[in-house]
């Protein structure tokens, strides 16, 4: 089958409708590859599958069945990911990132290297570059001085940017951020050139769609 299937990590504990909106915030995201992938008439299927391991599980189950020419994964690094190139792992570094700190040997066994993706250490890093848009969602009593100020992302530790998120957003009238509740509010409105110059994992996933999709 022609197509494209992203297995994302993401909305565990939430509803089949909690995770619909995720995929649409989602989608919304990678608008540019998933309109260009529907003008080839090829296919595109994202699925929130909840948990990493669900996740990762749930991918390997779609390698074996076929069920689309291109099938990825994307996960949360969780943390900073070793490579020769800061903040630009290569496809067998993030497979070898995931080996070592998640034990996936079965669930990448039959994965091709440059299908694995990472979202950096986690989401919140592509939601935190672009500090003009959580501007204007939170609006008054939001903290920008607060957010992390460093320019590549993919280097901010996890407990950071939650942290840095918590104390941006704690004065405002929609209250301290919270995944499920603003997560899928702010995906779908972070601008994606931004979120490509401060997080190179994300770059690194449109820039592989934009290829695949272009040469099908």
């Amino acid at each position: 089958m022609s197509g494209v299937k992203i297995f994302v990590e993401g909305g565990g504990g939430t509803n089949a409708e909690g995770r619909g909106e995720l995929r649409g915030a989602f989608d919304t995201l990678v608008r540019t590859q998933k309109q260009a992938a529907r003008a080839k008439r090829m296919c595109w299927d994202t699925v929130f599958c909840g948990g990493r391991s669900e996740t990762a599980d749930e991918f390997a189950k779609a390698i074996k069945r076929s069920d689309a020419s291109h099938i990825v994964l994307l996960v949360d690094a969780e943390d900073v990911v070793t490579s020769e190139i800061p903040c630009h792992p290569t496809p067998s570094e993030r497979v070898l990132h995931l080996l070592t700190r998640d034990r996936w040997t079965n669930q990448l066994r039959l994965a091709a290297p440059d299908h694995v993706h990472l979202m950096t250490v986690c989401m919140e890093a592509w939601i935190v570059a672009d500090a003009e848009k959580l501007v204007d969602y939170y609006g008054k009593g939001f903290r920008r001085n607060a957010l992390p100020t460093r320019l590549m992302l993919d280097e901010e530790p996890k407990a950071s940017l939650y942290a840095a998120l918590e104390n941006a957003t704690k004065g405002t009238s929609k209250g301290t951020y919270r995944k499920v509740k603003h997560a899928c509010a702010l995906l779908s409105r972070v601008r994606p050139n931004v979120v490509a110059n401060r997080c190179a994992s994300f770059q690194q996933l449109t820039d592989w769609l934009d290829a695949v999709i272009g040469g099908t």
